[in-house]
């Protein structure tokens, strides 16, 4: 997976932890948010973003620190931003994936601070195979670069709905221990998030159940919780990085995999370059189509939030594998 495209670990939990410590900051006083009444909610990325504002609501105001179109890994963080982010009452980030964010985090002073990292259970992935395959993933330390985040783990966790349900329980929990005047709604809005993010996981279940090919690959190596969850295998070109150059022999490797495994399509995604997947897809015959990580929502994405663009992603997987 390729570096700069990769959030780590530590940036997300960095992001929840910031969040938490704003929740702190804000129950410590016990008043809530600035002049409008609202909780103030820094979220470090997108993802983050989304579950703060669709469990928090109207009570809420949410920032996001990582404006659309940015690539979250590398995000650099402005003096005023460091500032607002001292002001927030919960800052939510997700440790390791942006280092920026967590030495912010780590100075913010906030006392709610939520890691993502830590209301979920990360794996290491590999770039290759099966996912929880990572040893066997180039042993020559092809597989190696594609880890990022604290002892090599994936970050990805909200492209596996299920996981993404578990983040989106500990921020309702926060934002109760926030604000606990708002409590009943925070819950009651955490609740539908998690039945939505239910009902998306059987989704990605029924549709990918029987498919001609399991086997996908793709320039950013984002994909292995979800790969992992609804049995597939996912084949990343590059690194960490989604800019760098994958060797030739990884370029010969994929071409072997797409003949083996009735491989029909590369994908790339909306926010890094697609040059590696245009020349794989040239020099094997192969279409291009895109999968989104979801890092950022833009105006290419396709589909204007996260329910949306994962349900791009199924039906962009059900044409590349062949769904029955």
């Amino acid at each position: 997976m390729n570096v700069r495209r990769v959030i780590p670990t530590a940036a997300l939990a960095g992001a929840v932890a910031l969040g938490a410590a704003a929740l702190t900051s804000c129950s410590g006083a016990g008043a809530v948010g600035g002049e409008d009444g609202k909780l103030g909610v820094t979220a470090s990325f997108y993802p983050l973003q989304f579950v703060a504002e669709q469990i928090g609501k109207e009570h809420v105001k949410v920032d996001g620190l990582t404006k659309p179109g940015v690539e979250p890994h590398d995000l650099e963080i402005t003096p005023k931003q460091t500032a607002q982010l001292g002001e927030a009452d919960v800052v939510l980030y997700l440790k390791n994936l942006q280092p920026a964010v967590d030495k912010a985090v780590a100075q913010s002073g906030v006392k709610n601070i939520v890691d993502a990292a830590t209301l979920t259970e990360l794996e290491a992935h590999g770039a290759s195979g099966h996912d929880h395959g990572a040893e066997e993933a180039h042993a020559e330390g092809e597989g190696h670069d594609h880890s990022h985040g604290e002892g090599g783990t994936d970050p990805h966790v909200w492209l596996d709905p299920v996981k993404y349900a578990e983040i989106a329980k500990g921020v309702g929990a926060a934002l109760e221990k926030a604000d606990p005047g708002h409590a009943a709604d925070y819950k009651k809005n955490t609740d539908e998030l998690v039945g939505k993010l239910a009902a998306l996981d059987t989704e990605f279940k029924d549709g990918l159940r029987n498919t001609a090919s399991r086997t996908f690959i793709t320039t950013h190596s984002a994909f292995g919780y979800l790969a992992e969850r609804y049995g597939l295998d996912q084949e990343g070109i590059s690194g960490v990085d989604p800019e760098s150059e994958p060797s030739p022999a990884r370029m010969k490797d994929l071409q072997a995999v797409a003949k083996k495994d009735n491989v029909t399509t590369v994908f790339f995604e909306t926010l890094a370059s697609d040059k590696t997947a245009k020349t794989l897809a040239t020099d094997t015959g192969l279409k291009t189509d895109v999968l989104d990580p979801l890092e950022g929502i833009t105006d290419t994405s396709q589909g204007a939030d996260y329910f949306e663009v994962m349900r791009s992603n199924l039906k962009n997987l059900q044409k590349a594998l062949g769904a029955k």
